[in-house]
């Protein structure tokens, strides 16, 4: 790739961090003036007058009148839920501002102020909109059916049905309204206070205070001294915050489990379930499919990195090392930007064409800042504007896989945006569809270029990890929240309660080439996943799998599939997953699905085995 080779002098981390920035070259920040030019803007201030006047005026207006406009006419019907549409796309924008502000910089007490007063006013504005989806799910199923007909409600008829699927679960209008204004000063607000509390927290590495981002980034270095002095730099200020995420953990459990309680869910997953659009039975295979294959993945992959590393067994703080060969040439931003436009334009021009503007529009925002969010995220924001990325970019090759993975996400949600906002928001299971095959493409671009087997090795590797973290790791995740959601029902759990079940399952799903020591303990409290969205990291899993399957369809050169996959993600959450997998010859309903992606990761770890006995 002819990078420039970056050597690492004895210095602090601090400085370490600065040379290495140096290197990366200019790095985007985004523009958020498509947005609003301001916080405190004309725009964004009429904006949120005008939707506070034309929400009350929609409620007055349509309140009580749903079911008489459905068995008068499906056209007036679905004028009103146009018009509820738009005032969804204007709240989404003023939400998606405010909210982009404040990931860039949360220990900012101005932004984190804009934030909450934002997110107060839209509470406010969508508790007079609530009537609406409940009053929906009220009319008669016959009555709904002939509204159909129209064909202007008939758009929406995908829409329709997804709500429908959350009919048993609904409350009496007053109590939705109770738990909808609640959610403020209740899992919100300790959502925000772990956001704010992550922001604010510094991690000691000889004597310089670094923040996660940059300490957790120590953790890959090729220097063994340093991944363990990044570890031991993490665990020591989680320990020392030991009890503020637990209280927030114990908070959130229990919110959880009142509102499924009150909504009658069965299962403590089955809210998420439900808002994925997949049934429990296909996540429960998955689950196990994956916990089936640690043997034949983790397991054994570790203990051939051990092997690797001069060990039997290795901690955990060099789970992620480069490999004692490896090339740890730092990959600046302008590569970066070549390497995965070249990787998407090989599958589809159409594909480079959509992520290039997030390039050339400062739709990214890739800087390590203190106080700015830790890990990468791409917002949608709203069908009438476009999405942005977040990364926390330092230059490493799993960087530039994160900038794939999040710009596959990008290009979804703009090719999604046709359907409107109420269509375009595709179930998270889906939606890392796209993140995890830009990935895959980007890797098996560099793949054909590895000259030599050392490089392929490496490169092998390097997938063979990322992919146990996609799949493993957050099935290992999953199950740790199962825990102790299912334990908090007891009452709260301690910090070392948490520990307890954090190694558990750990060591289950790493395998005896991975050792522990009492620090690792605390590490479950910075995943943020499982503070903003409960259950949201088997999506991971899913996608991964998914997209295995699908791109061993690609492979064998199915002729078509470039415009299968583009109708699939232009689908976004119109249509449910089996629809969408059918074009592929796909059900992630077969029990036998799940294996065929297991199945890539352990014949690519066969290679790695081959590669070692050549």
């Amino acid at each position: 790739m002819n990078l420039k080779t970056v050597t690492f002098p004895p210095q602090t981390a601090a400085q370490d961090a600065k040379s290495e920035e140096a290197e990366l070259g200019a790095l985007p920040e985004w523009n958020l003036d498509d947005l609003y030019p301001g916080p405190d803007s004309k725009e964004f201030t009429t904006d949120l007058e005008t939707v506070e006047a034309d929400a009350e005026a929609f409620a007055k207006r349509f309140q009580g009148q749903l079911e008489g406009l459905a068995r008068d006419d499906g056209a007036k019907l679905a004028g009103a839920i146009a018009a509820f549409e738009a005032l969804n796309d204007t709240m989404g924008r003023i939400g998606a501002y405010a909210m982009l502000r404040y990931t860039g910089n949360n220990a900012d007490p101005e932004r984190a102020k804009f934030f909450g007063d934002t997110q107060e006013a839209l509470t406010r504005i969508s508790t007079s909109l609530l009537f609406f989806s409940l009053e929906l799910n009220r009319i008669d199923d016959a009555v709904l059916e002939a509204a159909l007909s129209a064909d202007a409600l008939a758009h929406y008829a995908p829409w329709l049905m997804d709500l429908r699927k959350e009919r048993p679960y609904q409350l009496d209008d007053k109590l939705e309204e109770l738990f909808h204004e609640k959610s403020m000063t209740g899992g919100g607000a300790w959502i925000r206070l772990f956001d704010e509390t992550m922001a604010a927290l510094r991690f000691d590495v000889d004597g310089e205070q670094l923040t996660l981002e940059p300490t957790l980034n120590l953790m890959v270095s090729p220097d063994a001294e340093t991944r363990k002095k990044g570890a031991k730099a993490v665990a020591a200020t989680l320990k020392e915050n030991a009890r503020v995420f637990t209280l927030i953990t114990n908070t959130l459990a229990k919110d959880k489990e009142i509102s499924d309680r009150w909504r009658g869910f069965e299962d403590i997953a089955d809210a998420r379930h439900l808002s994925n659009r997949v049934e429990r039975e296909v996540v429960d295979a998955l689950v196990d499919a994956v916990t089936d294959a640690h043997p034949r993945l983790s397991h054994r992959y570790y203990a051939l990195k051990a092997k690797w590393m001069g060990a039997e067994t290795m901690p955990y703080w060099d789970r992620n090392a480069p490999l004692p060969d490896s090339d740890n040439t730092l990959i600046a931003w302008p590569k970066a930007q070549e390497i995965v436009l070249d990787a998407y334009g090989g599958f589809a021009p159409e594909m480079a064409d959509i992520a290039r503007r997030f390039f050339d529009d400062r739709w990214i925002d890739a800087p390590v800042r203190e106080g700015k969010q830790t890990g990468a995220f791409a917002h949608p924001t709203v069908p009438s504007a476009h999405p942005y990325v977040l990364l926390n970019y330092q230059g490493k090759a799993r960087d530039v896989m994160t900038l794939a993975h999040e710009l596959g996400h990008g290009v979804h949600q703009v090719l999604a945006a046709d359907q409107g906002l109420l269509m375009a928001q595709t179930p998270l299971t889906l939606a890392e569809t796209a993140s995890v095959f830009g990935e895959m493409l980007t890797f098996r671009s560099l793949l054909e270029d590895a000259s030599d087997t050392t490089r392929r090795r490496e490169m092998l590797a390097s997938k063979v990890e990322d992919m146990l973290n996609t799949v493993v790791r957050q099935i290992a995740f999953y199950s740790f929240e199962r825990k102790v959601h299912t334990e908090r029902k007891n009452g709260e759990l301690t910090a070392e309660k948490l520990g307890e079940i954090w190694m558990s399952v750990q060591g289950d799903s790493l395998g005896p080439a991975i050792t522990f020591d009492e620090d690792y303990q605390s590490f479950w409290s910075y995943i943020p996943h499982f503070i903003h969205s409960p259950f949201y990291v088997y999506a991971y899993a899913f996608g991964d799998c998914l997209v295995n399957s699908l791109y061993a369809v690609y492979e064998d050169a199915e002729a078509g599939f470039a415009e299968k996959y583009f109708d699939m993600l232009k689908a976004g959450g119109s249509k449910h997953h089996s629809e969408l997998l059918k074009p592929f010859g796909l059900n992630a309903a077969d029990p036998t699905f799940w294996q065929k992606g297991l199945g890539m990761i352990e014949r690519m770890i066969d290679e790695l085995e081959a590669l070692e006995d050549a």
